[in-house]
């Protein structure tokens, strides 16, 4: 079976950056499971898969436009800092999760004021992929509930993928 919309896929995929730093990877006995076409993955990522079959390996690149996008001054703001814990020390680079399971990062620390970036780390990243097909399937009742509102459920367990943030 050929990756389609709406089919169950398990990938293994090792991801770099223009620098050649491998950014995120699967893990041996942990792959990517998705469905195809449900929005999950990164457009630029899905649009490459489109078409393989199990045991198919491809290596491409997703420009930021369609991976995490481009950087946005506007996601780099300034709040006061009685809006983190009191007993942390605030460092650049630190991550939180904010309103809405948003995560952000510290940028710089300037007495009572904390500028935050809320871009995506890989914001601006031209993406490499080395990816192999393991698994493509019809996907299941099962897998449409857990994958088809666009969060992990059951689906990720199903297939060995624990908490990586990609479902």
């Amino acid at each position: 079976m050929k990756i389609q919309n709406n089919s169950f896929v398990a990938v293994q995929y090792t991801l770099t950056l223009d620098s050649g730093e491998v950014a995120d990877k699967s893990e041996p006995n942990e792959p990517l499971c998705f469905l195809q076409g449900a929005g999950m993955i990164l457009p630029g990522f899905e649009k490459n898969l489109d078409g393989l079959e199990v045991g198919q390996s491809v290596k491409f690149t997703v420009e930021a436009e369609d991976g995490y996008g481009k950087r946005s001054d506007e996601m780099i703001i300034e709040v006061p800092r009685s809006r983190f814990p009191d007993d942390v020390e605030l460092k650049p680079g630190m991550m939180f999760a904010g309103p809405g399971g948003r995560s952000f990062s510290v940028a710089e620390v300037a007495g009572d004021t904390v500028k935050v970036d809320a871009n995506h780390p890989l914001a601006g990243e031209r993406l490499h992929f080395d990816v192999k097909v393991q698994e493509v399937r019809e996907a299941t009742e099962e897998d449409l509930e857990a994958f088809g509102g666009g969060g992990c459920g059951s689906g990720c367990e199903s297939c060995g993928h624990h908490g990586h943030g990609e479902c």
